[in-house]
């Protein structure tokens, strides 16, 4: 039994590896595509920036993770006395999730990678113990994510969007108007990214800060930004000629695109070593785990290595879906859909709302193209995009469930 076990771990740490490999494949565009699309990134230094980005989050952060994820979709107290179950669950979860990704990347379909884990836990749970395995809250909570995370993300493109194009895009002198405006447009991002740094990207280290006392810096700090600007912009500066609106918002692309790789990474890296994680604590204790389980860094390191492998090896092909086949981007739009969705996941958290950072993105994208009327959207590839979402639960599930009982002939 001993060996077995061993085994499963064995097969366990490839399988979680295969799946940071699709989270790298499919999940990155949200950082990347948008900046890539409009041409302020190269796709060569998109996947450099992201690869850095997110195996510095994941590393760095990704640190204090803990495996929550079959403890909100599964009841773990029912596998009490069987552990070598629950192990070959969780590892059956991350291969069926892993299969679904791959599979969308395939097709290009940016899809929730959250929501790609959960599946496959429900179809553990479905398979092992049925109905009353399950938190069935947690999944209504998924299904509203579906409209909510998209109509709030271009909702508020659309409006950053809509300012953007009627106090610079629409007048005579873009580049003056650039000027004009670029200091308050700094000040928000600055207070919006740091209040989304804290409580996203760093929410795994569960700093002693308040909403407030960040809100404060954040002003504070994006006071000063725009203080700079100002005078940087203003009379004597050297940056007076050329395309300054694309150059301005190209780089307002670039950092906000770093910092969503770098949260991605922190964050999305536990739902492959999530479960990774319970099942190597099964292995040391014997029993199945009742309360958090911290993550150990050679498997954050796991985690990450994949995330950039996936990213750099197949990365493109979701990017070229967000960043031009939905409609055509810009740095103004494709600012405004950034920043809009990064202002929307913040928002939700800071709200308890559920909410799917892709799903967000997609919204915000095709929300900045509404502003330029539904004639600027692709709605075939948005058909297939909505589609893969409804499709991820139950292919994730299903998949796991065949899994499961594969693992469970040979190791049960």
């Amino acid at each position: 039994m001993g060996f077995s076990l061993t085994l499963l771990l064995v097969l366990t740490c490839v399988f979680a590896f295969y799946m940071a490999w699709a989270i790298g494949a499919n999940d990155v565009a949200n950082a990347m595509g948008a900046a890539v699309g409009s041409g302020a990134l190269g796709l060569g230094a998109a996947l450099m920036i992201a690869g850095v980005a997110e195996f510095l989050g994941a590393v760095l952060v990704g640190e204090h993770v803990t495996s929550t994820i079959h403890q909100g979709i599964v009841n773990p107290a029912l596998f009490k006395g069987k552990p070598g179950e629950f192990m070959m669950g969780m590892s059956a979860a991350l291969l069926g999730s892993a299969f679904w990704l791959h599979a969308a990347t395939v097709l290009g379909l940016p899809v929730s990678t959250t929501h790609s884990i959960v599946g496959s836990v429900v179809g553990f749970g479905l398979v092992a113990r049925g109905v009353d395995g399950l938190y069935l809250g947690s999944l209504a909570g998924i299904v509203a994510s579906w409209f909510v995370s998209p109509v709030a993300g271009g909702l508020l493109s659309f409006g950053i969007y809509y300012f953007i194009r009627d106090k610079i895009l629409a007048v005579r002198d873009r580049d003056e108007a650039t000027r004009r405006y670029a200091p308050f447009i700094l000040f928000v991002v600055v207070v919006v990214l740091l209040q989304s740094f804290v409580f996203k990207g760093m929410k795994n280290l569960k700093l002693p800060v308040n909403f407030w006392t960040v809100l404060l810096l954040g002003l504070l700090l994006g006071g000063a930004v725009a203080l700079i600007t100002r005078r940087w912009l203003g009379a004597g500066s050297p940056i007076r000629r050329g395309d300054l609106t694309n150059r301005f918002f190209g780089f307002l692309m670039v950092a906000t695109a770093g910092y969503v790789a770098f949260a991605h990474g922190a964050n999305d890296v536990g739902n492959a070593v999530g479960p990774l994680a319970a099942v190597l604590d099964i292995y040391r204790s014997g029993a199945v785990p009742t309360a958090k389980v911290t993550v150990p860094w050679w498997v954050l390191g796991l985690g990450g290595v994949g995330i950039v492998a996936g990213l750099g090896v197949y990365g493109r092909e979701v990017i070229a879906t967000i960043g031009g086949k939905i409609t055509e981007i810009n740095p103004q739009n494709g600012f405004a859909a950034q920043f809009g969705a990064a202002a929307t996941v913040l928002l939700a958290s800071q709200l308890g709302l559920p909410i799917s950072t892709t799903h967000t993105i997609v919204g915000a994208v095709i929300g900045v193209g509404m502003a330029r009327g539904v004639e600027a959207l692709d709605l075939r590839v948005i058909r297939n995009i909505i589609s893969s979402w409804v499709l991820t639960l139950p292919f994730a599930a299903g998949a796991t469930m065949l899994i499961f009982r594969v693992l469970e002939y040979f190791f049960g």
